[in-house]
């Protein structure tokens, strides 16, 4: 049991390591993280339960994308900083996924306000 808590502590102190870095150095988390943190006061404001827990959670999966592109693009660029069709499909389908997730979160928005 004492190996366990050992190892949960150290997957928290790393994924807070990642956490740092990609605010430390990607524009557009930081740009999601305030775009949720505007859009979850709104929720919080306006709404109440299970809209509520809809919209911060969308929220939630906007940033966990944003930090999966960053881990795509940082992986392609470790292999190679050579243009390659490859590397490029393969960072644009992360930011595809980014955007998916934001048009999900938009789009619970427009259901929840008109609804």
């Amino acid at each position: 049991m004492a190996e366990f808590f050992e190892r949960l502590k150290l997957r928290v102190i790393w994924s807070c390591a990642g956490l740092r870095d990609t605010w430390l150095s990607e524009y557009s988390f930081r740009s999601w993280v305030w775009a949720n943190v505007v859009s979850g006061g709104l929720a919080i404001w306006l709404l109440t339960g299970a809209e509520l827990a809809l919209i911060l959670a969308l929220g939630i999966l906007v940033l966990v994308m944003e930090l999966m592109n960053t881990a795509i693009e940082r992986a392609v660029d470790l292999v190679s900083l050579e243009r390659s069709e490859l590397a490029r499909m393969a960072k644009d389908a992360g930011s595809a996924g980014v955007m998916v997730s934001a048009i999900a979160a938009g789009v619970a928005w427009v259901a929840v306000l008109v609804g």
